[in-house]
Formats: C-alpha cells, structure tokens, sequence
C-alpha cells in the first residue's frame, strides 16, 4: 500500500473508530449525569426528611414497586441508582435506608431523542469524510515531494552530478532533503576533483609518452625493441583512454550526425579486432542517423572486452537498429550488471581497468543510444546497442 493511502487509511479509520466512541459515550454519560443528579436531589430530600419527619420533594417511603434489585443493595447498607427501562421512557430509582424505611427517590429521562441520534450520526459520517479528504490531501502533498526527491536521487545516483532534491518547507522531509543536497555537493566535489586530476596527469603525461614513442622507433630491431614498443604502446592507449574518458564527463561532447549504413560500421569493428574469433551475423541491414565514429567506437570496445575477458567466438548480431556483441565467457559481474560499467574497477578475473566499457557507456549516451550489459541464457555476456530510435527508411536508388 502507497504512503497516500496508509495515511488515508490511517485517519478514516481513527475519525470513524473517534465517531463510534461518541455515539456510545454520549448517552452513556448523559445516563451517568441522571443517576448523579437522582442522588444528589435524593440526599437533599432524606436531610429535610430526618429533620422533619416528613417526605417532600417526590420522596416516597418503602414503596410497594421498588425493583428487588435496588432493594437487596438498600438493606445491605448502600446507597443505590437502577435505572429501569419503563416504555419510551427511562425510570431512574435512587435509594437510602434510614432506620427500618427505605427512602425512595424516582424520576423519569427521556431517551436520547431520534432527531439528535440522525444529527450524532451524520456528524459522524461528515467528520469521516472530511478527516478522509484532508488527510488524502495531505498524504498526497507528502506522497509527491516524495517521489520527486526520488526521481532527483536516481538521477545522481546515474550520473547527473548537478541534480538536486527540491527543497520547501521545514518539516522532517526537509531535514532530510537538504542532507542529501549537502551530500551530494560534497560528492561531485570530490567526483570532478578526482576527474580534473584524472585529466590533467593524462595531459602531462602525452609530451613524454609520444617522446617515448619516438625514441622507441630509433631503437635496433630485436627482443628490446619489440617489448619497448609494446609497453610504450600500451601506456598511449591507456592515456587516450583516459583523456577520452576525462571528454566525456565534461558533457559537451556533441554528435556529428549522417546517415550510414549501420553494418559497415560493424564489419569495420570486426576488422579492427585481426582476430579469427570475432565473427560477424548481419541478419537484417539499416540505415542509421548516427555519429560513425562513435559507434565504431562503441562496437571496438565492445569487441575488444569480449576478447579480452571472454571466450570465443564473438559473435556481432546486426538486426536492424540493434548491435548484440555476444561471447562464450563467464559472463558480466554481477556489480556490473546492477550498476553498470564503472573506471578504474577490475574485471571478475582481475584484469583491466574498466575504461573500454566505460568509453562505450559515455559514446552512446552522446549518441543517445541505449547501451545494455545482459548475462544470457546459455552463458556467456552479451552488450546490446539499441539505436532503433536513428533507423531511417532509405528510398530504392539512393
């Protein structure tokens, strides 16, 4: 049950349960209040009674119709109320005992009258149904402060650093919406710190690394040279990577749009790849308005991962606007697949930092393609570019 209608539930119930306890409380102390007064009238009757001898005031002495009820309490000692139902009406006895007499002292109550039982009635219901809309409303109010904050959270939670929870009022609510902000200040803070210096030691690093580069190509061929050239290698792709990755986070990044034959760009993935594992499946061809460069990129990486931490084959499936990248590995992390790719974090076997899969997320959230990481049935790990939304009917000739 949602929040609006437990506090819905809530207050109906207490305004109804409140109504009910009226009704019943009502003409029980309006009973309560006569049996009071019978006594009271009775005390003051028995006084004048003692001093005089005489009964005045309605008393009557050892009447023949006391209730033996009433009568057993008298000779016992006490002082005593009964009411007695007596047609329409209501009979209420109060009784002493003075030496061998019984005083008695009656009076008759009208019952609550049915004109005021319908008015107790529709006070209640009307109380009800006001209590119902006001507490409707509020838990309304409540419900949608709530769910927007939650909405605001999900986008920091996907990356969205300058998203913010709305901040109003100065309820409980609003305690906890401003830690939150303060929380989430202090969180991309420290996120855009760590990127510029990401950024920057990436920057510093390029002068050396492309001198590297060159003083590796003047060395004599042999064993040396081909592992100083490998190494240098590396280190400039793992600095590409990380300026490309230092690109994206910026956000202004833009797509150059055309329109390209979306198969191309995977037989150009797969080619990229020189490895007799990768393997290519186009089972229906599209035309895509699409930045090509990106999405090469997007299916090299992919590729690239599958190798790398995957088992062959791997299989690039184009089906229109969509590209599945399929291996025969041990499939995705579990970390992975609830919160997607993430820099700098180890793969399940321990291997890479993370930034090809991350390049991949970044490149289609440029493109505003929909990048998905499933573990199919069957094993293995299978990325899904989803760029239906880009597919573009191509007229016959063109």
């Amino acid at each position: 049950m949602g929040l609006r209608l437990t506090i819905g539930a809530t207050i109906t119930a207490t305004a109804a349960l409140a109504a009910i306890v009226t009704g019943v409380q009502v003409p029980r102390l309006m009973e309560d209040r006569a049996r009071d007064q019978a006594m009271e009238r009775l005390l003051f009757a028995e006084r004048l009674y003692t001093e005089s001898g005489q009964a005045r005031f309605g008393l009557e002495v050892n009447p023949a119709d006391l209730p033996e009820e009433l009568r057993r309490t008298v000779l016992a000692g006490r002082r005593a109320t009964h009411v007695q139902q007596d047609g329409d009406h209501r009979r209420i006895w109060a009784a002493t005992g003075v030496g061998d007499d019984i005083l008695v002292l009656k009076r008759f109550e009208d019952p609550l009258s049915d004109e005021l039982q319908a008015g107790m009635l529709r006070a209640g219901v009307v109380g009800t149904a006001v209590a119902t809309l006001i507490g409707l409303l509020l838990a309304t109010r409540l419900g949608r402060r709530l769910r927007l904050s939650a909405r605001r959270a999900e986008q920091i939670t996907g990356g969205d650093l300058d998203a913010r929870l709305p901040q109003s009022g100065r309820d409980e609510i609003a305690t906890l919406t401003r830690a939150v902000n303060t929380m989430a200040d202090a969180l991309a803070e420290r996120l855009r710190a760590e990127r510029e210096v990401t950024a920057n030691i990436a920057h510093e690093l390029r002068t050396p690394v492309a001198g590297l580069v060159a003083a590796a190509g003047l060395l004599p061929d042999g064993r040396a040279e081909s592992m100083v050239k490998e190494r240098v290698a590396r280190m400039r792709d793992l600095m590409e990577d990380v300026l490309e990755v230092a690109r994206l986070d910026n956000g202004r990044e833009e797509a150059d749009v055309r329109l390209v034959e979306l198969g191309g760009l995977a037989r150009r993935a797969v080619r990229a790849a020189e490895s007799d594992a990768v393997r290519l499946d186009i089972v229906a061809e599209a035309f895509v308005e699409t930045d090509a460069r990106r999405v090469e990129r997007v299916l090299t990486n992919l590729v690239s991962n599958g190798l790398r931490h995957g088992a062959g084959p791997v299989v690039v499936e184009v089906d229109r606007g969509v590209v599945r990248v399929r291996d025969r590995g041990a499939g995705f992390p579990e970390q992975l697949l609830a919160h997607g790719p993430q820099r700098f974090h180890t793969s399940a076997v321990g291997k890479g930092l993370g930034l090809g899969l991350t390049i991949a997320a970044g490149q289609a959230r440029v493109l505003g393609a929909r990048l998905a990481f499933t573990n199919p049935e069957g094993g293995g790990a299978c990325a899904v570019l989803d760029l239906s939304a880009a597919v573009r009917d191509v007229p016959d000739g063109e």
